[in-house]
């Protein structure tokens, strides 16, 4: 006993001094190995973060980029495209030769389960070639947090996730804590498809997102087509029975699921009797933001609420000041007075295709990562604030003041106005590039003369932009609605 003792004293004072070593020399003990069963019952042990990673599906390569692990991407599917960051990495395909996947030397390629049962041999080359496989795809809505969290073990990103996931969901409570005091739900029909009018279930992400934004479902109970599937059956014929009950028609587009967009669905036959497309509440919305495991799924959710309830979810109050507006200011009180649906690319070939002016997401000064990365380039693709195209990097520049002539351009080119009863008298008309549009801002009296001058250069505050797109509202274009 009293050499055991002794024995248990001596290892006690080196591990004492072997601690002490490590602070004074910055020593560090290896990190402890964490393992995890991943979505094809793989056992996938994690010794250190993985810095060389190929990514085959669009979920993975924005969550990574969520995590701050782009810089770890070598390459994506082809299907990935958000951030536009992502558009540009290096292509791989799970129906081609694994023999590219295997050159370009990853130590770890994250795949799903529908690729393994769609092509086994390819994820098997590659675990024969010693890279590691990991598939992982969360189901249901209540599995995400678990999958984020297993992206952020294999890259690293524990705390960040954390971070991450807690802003995340007290966003989506907060939504759903305000629709949820509007006494008048509205009544929404979600499209998933237009190949039989297909509808969502009740349970899968767009249903989900549905609820959370406040509001009721037409289709709800709808039976999913196949076992386990998201995708639920309904067709024209109960749309129409339901055609009075149809506040807000909502359809999403994207790769996987192909609804009909305003004009298709406006001239089905009998659909002008659905009291959404009487009151032109049609919708599109991208799949991404409603139907893939992502974090823009809080984006969808506040996308659907604010089709339901403009007038709570795009509230003005908080730009109705004195304070001189910035370019930011103006983008955001377009967005929100005209309730502009969120542009986003809906076609992987996005960047593959010639465009003339802005391109999606490639403004130097406004990060994807930006607070109003949505409304900026939903404004900025509609054409509604001008910019300074002069070199080849493109910046917005959202700092930079707003004058009574980017105000009036904005509202003249997103709204009609019809022809006036009398033009009004400008004195500095000429002082304008476009003539036209200071003299249908005082024509139909959006924007005061001062002593019959309109004063184009003159800076604008925020109070005085909101005054005059609410003043403009009643001439809004409806395609801009």
């Amino acid at each position: 006993m009293h050499l055991t003792n002794r024995k248990s004293n001596f290892f006690a004072l080196m591990l004492t001094m072997a601690v002490c070593l490590a602070a004074v020399f910055g020593l560090q003990p290896a990190a402890a190995a964490s393992s995890f069963v991943d979505d094809d019952g793989r056992e996938v042990t994690v010794s250190a973060p993985f810095e060389r990673i190929i990514s085959m599906y669009s979920a993975h390569t924005e969550n990574l980029y969520d995590l701050g692990a782009g810089d770890t991407l070598i390459g994506a599917h082809s299907t990935s495209t958000f951030p536009a960051a992502a558009a540009f990495l290096p292509r791989y395909d799970y129906n081609a030769d694994p023999e590219k996947v295997i050159a370009a030397d990853p130590d770890l390629v994250i795949i799903r389960p529908f690729i393994s049962k769609r092509n086994p041999e390819f994820v098997e080359a590659l675990e024969t070639a010693g890279i590691q496989v990991v598939s992982l795809y969360p189901e249901k809505f209540e599995l995400f947090d678990d999958y984020f969290r297993k992206l952020a073990l294999l890259t690293g990103n524990e705390e960040t996730a954390e971070q991450i996931l807690t802003n995340f969901h007290q966003e989506i409570q907060h939504i759903s804590d305000v629709t949820a005091a509007i006494p008048e739900k509205q009544r929404v029909f979600f499209e998933s498809t237009d190949t039989n009018l297909r509808t969502v279930t009740d349970d899968s992400m767009a249903g989900l997102a549905i609820q959370l934004a406040g509001g009721i479902n037409v289709a709800a109970g709808a039976e999913p087509t196949t076992a386990g599937s998201s995708i639920a059956s309904f067709g024209a014929e109960r749309i129409l029975e339901n055609a009075d009950e149809i506040d807000v028609y909502i359809s999403q587009r994207g790769a996987m699921n192909a609804g009909g967009n305003q004009h298709t669905i406006r001239i089905r036959p009998g659909f002008q009797t659905i009291k959404a497309v009487q009151d032109g509440r049609i919708y599109v919305i991208n799949e991404k933001m409603v139907s893939s495991p992502n974090l823009r799924f809080l984006t969808g959710v506040r996308e659907i609420a604010r089709y339901l309830y403009p007038e709570v979810m795009d509230d003005l109050s908080s730009w109705q000041t004195d304070t001189s507006a910035t370019r930011r200011d103006l983008a955001n009180i377009i967005f929100h007075a005209d309730h502009l649906p969120i542009y986003t690319p809906s076609s992987s070939k996005y960047y593959e295709e010639d465009h003339s002016g802005h391109v999606y997401g490639m403004f130097e000064d406004i990060p994807w990562t930006d607070a109003d990365f949505d409304a900026i380039e939903t404004i900025v693709v509609r054409g509604l604030i001008e910019l300074d195209e002069t070199g080849e990097v493109e910046r917005f520049n959202p700092d930079e003041p707003v004058t009574r002539y980017d105000t009036a351009r904005a509202i003249f080119i997103s709204h009609t106005f019809p022809e006036p009863d009398s033009a009004a008298a400008v004195s500095d008309l000429s002082a304008a590039d476009h003539p036209a549009f200071i003299q249908a801002m005082a024509d139909f009296g959006i924007m005061d003369l001062n002593d019959g001058a309109f004063e184009p250069d003159r800076v604008m505050t925020c109070g005085e932009i909101v005054d005059a797109f609410l003043k403009a509202q009643p001439y809004l274009s409806k395609e801009a609605e």
